[in-house]
Formats: structure tokens, C-alpha cells, sequence
């Protein structure tokens, strides 16, 4: 097998691609030849070192994939030898193939493409997460989704037009929000361009957004907080722009509003039961078409410097993902 080793999380480039001998499945575990791997943004924070969850040395990077599994280890009975799976570990996933626990591994149907299938645990989970279980979304409802031409940010908007709401997607081109519209979003607001809290007001008729979905942080955070409507729930989803804000809570005594924390990695592991159900509920939705994860672009496995640096430039819409030929 051949992986992308980080022997030292230093960054992007200490990354190396080397042969390794392909591992057998221990009890509970199976070897997965790795169709397609997202790349998702604790993916470039993990090999800098500044992720939450610092795997031992050495690692694969690769968060999430998609495959056919190769060989079972002992006790495994819920999957089998050439079945279809996607699975979402943390790391692994930018290799040829990995070793996985069968019992996180999420059955494929024939109609569920590789491509896809890697591209959807992480956002659909949290965006769900975040709407459904966090926010109490009601249909109705309007939510603000920042970042929202992003991978994260495009599932939220499919999410939250799937439960009947009303959403304005905020981005930070004029192309970036004709995607958001493609997809579903009533209203658009490109963030570069004059002042957020005036947009924002423009959008809302003067209420200002039920829910608002941040997965940025950064200068856009506390704008946007002060636009949120009485009762409103403040997602905090993520920093992608680097910066952790730091919001006055005056606002949210004056607003009656909520600042609400959205971990769905480790709801997923408190919460197994409701996280199944979770997923259960998404694959019911993916089948029905309401949501289908937005790929900017496919890339081969050999090229993931590459496709860091493309991830780097703020240009991604949707997902990057990798592909073994």
C-alpha cells in the first residue's frame, strides 16, 4: 500500500508518500481499499499540529473516506468481504488503503457513487447536528448561513431547506453565492461587499435571522450576532477564518438569544444511539434527493499537496476530494 505519512505535523509540505506494508485487520477491525478521501479543514489543521485530537506519531492524515472492504478481522459479522463503506475515523484516509473499527463503518447502497459517499459524513452530520438537535430549527424559521458556499456551509443550506426554512446564505463572491442559489438558498449576500449588519437587515425585513450557522468565526462573528432576532440561536459551528471571536454577552441578554456550541464528533461518541439516528435520517434524505453533497472538484490521491494549497486559497466550493485510479 502507499500512504501520505506526517512523521512530523509541521505542515503540509513534511508530508511523504511512501510504500508501507498493508496491515491485517485486527478483532473489530477491517482493511479498506480506499476509493475517494475529502479533505476537510481539520485536515490541514492536524498535520500543523493545532487540531484538538493529536494522533500518535506516525500518522496518515485523511479524515474521512469512502472504499471496499478487503478483509475483516475476528468478531466482525455486520460487514463483508467486497461491501461498500464510507466511514469517518479522523485519519487514514489519503492512502490506498486503511484499516477501520466495522463497528463506525457506514454500509453504501449500489446507488450511493464513492465520490460522494466521502464527501458527506462530517458536513451532513454536523450541519444536521447543528439545525436539527441544536437549534430546534421550525419551518418557517430563518437562518443565516455564513461560509456558506463551503462544504459545511452548502450542507446546512440543503439541511435547512429540507426542514422548511427560509435561508440566506452569506459567502464571499458574487460566484460563490450563485452557487448557494443554485442549491436552494432564497436570498444571498456577498459579505465583501458593504456592510454585513445593513445586508443582513435588507434580507430579513428588519427581524434579522432566527438561527445564525457559523462555521468562520473571525470579524464577520459579532456583526452578524448583533443582527440575530429575538429568541435567535448563534451556532458555533467553526473557525475556518482563523480567528476566535470574542462576543459581547451583553448582546445576547438584550436579544433573549442563545450562543450554542456545536461539537458533532463528540455528540457522536456521547450520543451513539441519536447519532445513528442521525445518519439514518441523511441516507433516507440522500435517496430522496434533498441533499447530495456539492464536489468542487475530484483530484488523484498523488496530488493532495496540490489540493492543500487549492484548499488554502479560499477558491473551494463545496468539497475537494481524492481519488485512488
Amino acid at each position: 500500500m502507499h500512504a501520505w505519512l506526517c512523521e512530523n505535523p509541521v505542515g503540509v509540505d513534511a508530508l511523504q508518500w511512501k510504500e508501507l506494508p498493508t496491515p491485517q485487520p485486527k478483532r473489530g477491525e477491517v482493511l479498506v481499499r480506499i476509493e475517494a478521501a475529502s479533505l476537510n479543514f481539520p485536515d490541514l489543521l492536524i498535520v500543523q499540529n493545532k487540531y484538538q485530537i493529536k494522533p500518535p506519531l506516525p500518522f496518515v492524515p485523511g479524515s474521512e473516506y469512502a472504499g471496499v472492504v478487503e478483509a475483516a478481522g475476528e468478531g466482525v459479522t455486520q460487514l463483508k468481504v467486497g461491501q461498500r463503506i464510507a466511514c469517518l475515523p479522523g485519519t487514514g484516509g489519503f492512502a490506498t488503503h486503511a484499516l477501520a473499527p466495522a463497528a463506525i463503518c457506514l454500509p453504501l447502497p449500489a446507488s450511493f457513487p464513492a465520490v460522494d459517499a466521502a464527501a458527506f459524513i462530517m458536513i451532513y452530520a454536523t450541519s444536521h447536528h447543528a439545525l436539527v438537535d441544536r437549534a430546534r430549527l421550525k419551518a418557517g424559521e430563518t437562518v443565516l448561513v455564513l461560509g456558506a458556499a463551503g462544504g459545511v456551509g452548502t450542507s446546512a443550506i440543503q439541511i435547512a431547506k429540507a426542514m422548511g426554512a427560509r435561508v440566506i446564505a452569506a459567502a464571499s463572491t458574487d460566484e460563490k453565492c450563485a452557487l448557494c442559489k443554485s442549491i436552494g438558498a432564497d436570498a444571498t449576500i456577498n459579505y465583501s461587499q458593504g456592510n454585513l449588519r445593513d445586508a443582513i437587515k435588507e434580507a430579513t425585513g428588519g427581524k434579522g435571522p432566527d438561527v445564525i450557522y457559523d462555521p468562520v468565526g473571525g470579524d464577520y462573528a459579532e456583526p452578524a450576532f448583533r443582527s440575530i432576532a429575538w429568541r435567535g440561536r448563534y451556532l458555533v459551528v467553526g473557525f475556518a477564518s482563523g480567528p476566535i471571536p470574542s462576543l459581547p454577552l451583553n448582546l445576547a441578554l438584550l436579544k433573549g438569544a442563545s450562543i450554542v456550541g456545536v461539537f458533532w464528533g463528540d455528540y457522536a461518541k456521547r450520543e451513539p444511539k441519536a447519532n445513528a439516528d442521525t445518519m439514518g435520517e441523511l441516507a433516507q434524505w440522500y435517496a430522496q434527493g434533498k441533499v447530495k453533497p456539492v464536489i468542487d472538484r475530484t483530484m488523484p490521491m498523488a496530488q493532495l499537496k496540490e489540493a492543500y494549497a487549492y484548499m488554502g486559497s479560499r477558491g473551494v466550493k463545496g468539497k475537494l476530494v481524492m481519488v485512488n485510479g
